[in-house]
């Protein structure tokens, strides 16, 4: 489990990113961080990861302190940028140099992953593939690592739309119950259907920190009807077939999740939004 509390963090002293996080992530989830830019996401990852300290409060993974980077929690958490290593090594040659610093990395895996993205040459030198290709090279090796906890900022950059379509499946099919999975991203349609749990960053704080079923539980995804209040309608969007909303489910309808929808109605009606949602630290 990854328990963060009372964290504060700033690359300047006098100037925190975030401030007083208090979060706990469990296994067996995929967790979406949004945010928009610059608001920390990639920030917060790197504190999980040990890469950079906090000014204040702590992150601990399974009980280790993140920022000590003990073997034991380094074999077991891997961090994938958003912007991918610069080598001239070719694929097998990266992989047999990197995949030894990870107990659980799969061979098998990592040419399963790399077929579904239609990679079959492995000698290749990375530096001469295009940008969307290194990056499934990479997300391929990310995957197999097999680590207890998986760290990606922006994955789905630089993926054409079948590529992000295997993304997904790829993902589904690495993750167990053991697992937690983080994805930073402003892509939210992307990762739409295969995330457990939301969490939404504002003004250096949690906005949002909720599973989906919470989110379904209190909101209602769908179109307008000429019986909706309103008052209860937290965000709404003209569309072809009609008008998208997001508003308060006072009846206990059932509605599928839209992520994207989501996000938008935590930022057009802020107050509402927070109002209707009493965050648990414990997801």
């Amino acid at each position: 489990m990854i328990e963060i509390k009372n964290l504060d963090f700033g690359y300047k002293k006098n100037r925190l990113v975030l401030t007083g996080i208090n979060l706990q992530m469990r296994e067996g989830r995929i967790y979406g961080l949004l945010g928009k830019n610059g608001v920390g996401k990639s920030t917060l990852e790197y504190l999980i990861a040990g890469l950079q300290f906090p000014n204040n409060g702590s992150v601990t993974i399974d009980e280790m302190v993140a920022q000590k980077r003990e073997v034991k929690l380094l074999q077991n958490i891997f961090l994938l940028g958003e912007e991918v290593p610069e080598t001239n090594l070719t694929i097998e040659t990266f992989k047999n140099l990197n995949a030894k610093f990870y107990p659980n990395f799969s061979d098998e895996d990592f040419k399963n992953f790399l077929t579904e993205f239609e990679i079959t040459d492995i000698k290749q030198k990375i530096d001469k593939l295009s940008f969307g290709t290194k990056k499934k090279v990479f997300i391929a090796f990310a995957l197999a690592c097999n680590t207890k906890y998986l760290l990606m900022d922006e994955p789905t950059n630089g993926l054409d739309i079948p590529s992000k379509a295997s993304f997904r499946k790829l993902l589904r099919l690495a993750m167990t119950d053991d697992k937690v999975v983080i994805i930073s991203t402003h892509q939210a349609r992307d990762l739409q259907n295969i995330l457990d749990s939301i969490i939404i960053l504002d003004d250096k704080n949690l906005l949002l920190n909720a599973t989906d079923s919470e989110i379904t539980e209190k909101l209602f995804f769908g179109m307008m009807t000429d019986d909706d209040n309103k008052e209860d309608i937290l965000y709404s969007e003209s569309t072809v077939a009609g008008t998208q909303i997001v508003r308060l489910n006072k009846n206990n309808e059932q509605s599928n999740l839209d992520v994207e929808l989501l996000f938008n109605a935590a930022f057009t009606s802020k107050d509402k939004f927070k109002s209707t949602f009493n965050n648990s630290l414990v997801l």
